[in-house]
């Protein structure tokens, strides 16, 4: 038999940047596409929008600096950081929040601290954060699911509206949020939290029309869609279980044990996990290589840390959905993670007690 010796790591199938973050991109058309069928054509125009905004910061300020800005591209972060930015917006937001955020997450969080692989913070998160915190009407304008609406608006409608705050047919932002009784509707994650605290029953919050059972109209077939492709980035290889595994752990043991403590005034780990972001930020936003724990128990305990502040800040905080927050909470603490957990070298000898340092 022949024997091939060859230093590590023992690698068989290699990937540049450039592969990878395509690879994340394909695994996130599924979730995507059950955005576009549930709340219309605005999700397109975003994305659109922050890709071009993304390209073009990019490129002006690698050739700011001095450096080869076509290959850098190529690498495919920066659309990637766009995608995820403009996913997690309103799709009828006004087209500058976008333009805005894009700019801020690529120029600042990321270009800022050295370019890919400098950055400390998640960008697209960071970003996220700098909208919702500067302009709270506009990220909170989202739509019910196009079946609750009194009108479902169309490509051209959506770009009307993007850009003038308008349908085609003059329609207002408020008369496309209306379901067909004329009520605004709000998100899943919105109509429990405000239920509850007007005195509402959990149970009772789910009688929304926005419901079905337990979970939100729309919202849990684009979280399982963002599921299966999480799955495919691990059979892939592309990302490790530790991180979505211990968030997805963390959420469903600190719903679970106070919906058992009082289920009236608690959500399920259901509803926890299928409303809102949670599965898109474990599977494709935590596991940001940059920004996250690089240790498989540094992972875990990442995730796990990010599953517990969500839970936190859904339940107690000021925001419905919290996946930003925690993930800038707890890119924080990385380097003292990795510190912790990071592995013995090998032939490492444990110091006695009685041995001089």
């Amino acid at each position: 038999m022949n024997y091939k010796l060859a230093s590590s790591p023992h690698q068989h199938v290699r990937r540049n940047t450039g592969q990878i973050m395509r690879m994340v991109i394909y695994a996130l058309i599924p979730g995507i596409l059950l955005q576009l069928w549930f709340f219309g054509f605005g999700v397109l125009v975003q994305i659109t929008l922050a890709v071009i905004t993304a390209v073009i910061t990019e490129a002006t300020i690698l050739e700011m600096r001095k450096r080869n800005f076509e290959r850098a591209i190529k690498d495919y972060s920066a659309i990637l950081t766009a995608i995820l930015l403009a996913i997690s917006i309103p799709p009828f937001a006004p087209w500058w929040v976008v333009v805005i955020g894009t700019f801020f997450a690529i120029a600042m969080v990321k270009q800022l601290y050295g370019g890919l692989g400098f950055n400390v913070f998640n960008p697209a998160m960071a970003a996220y954060v700098m909208l919702l915190v500067s302009f709270p009407v506009q990220m909170t304008q989202w739509l019910p699911a196009q079946s609750l609406t009194m009108q479902q608006p169309g490509i051209i409608d959506a770009i009307y509206a993007v850009f003038t705050g308008f349908s085609a047919d003059g329609f207002s932002l408020a008369q496309l949020q209306s379901a067909a009784d004329g009520h605004t509707m709000a998100t899943p994650l919105d109509a429990i939290k405000t239920g509850l605290a007007q005195g509402l029953t959990y149970e009772e919050g789910l009688q929304s029309a926005i419901f079905d059972g337990n979970l939100g109209i729309g919202w849990w077939w684009i979280s399982f869609g963002y599921l299966l492709g999480g799955l495919y980035l691990i059979k892939a290889k592309i990302i490790n279980w530790h991180i979505p595994g211990g968030m997805l752990a963390a959420m469903a043991i600190c719903a679970g044990v106070m919906f058992l403590v009082d289920p009236d005034r608690f959500a399920s780990p259901v509803f926890h996990i299928f409303n809102g972001s949670l599965i898109l930020g474990a599977f494709f936003i935590a596991t940001d290589p940059v920004s996250a724990s690089t240790t498989n128990k540094g992972r875990i305990i990442f995730g796990a840390a990010i599953g517990f502040w969500v839970y936190v800040i859904r339940t107690w905080g000021g925001y419905p959905d919290a996946i930003a927050f925690s993930v800038l909470i707890m890119n924080m603490a990385v380097p003292l993670i990795d510190y912790y957990t990071r592995p013995r070298t090998y032939g490492h000898k444990k110091r006695s007690q009685g041995e001089s340092k």
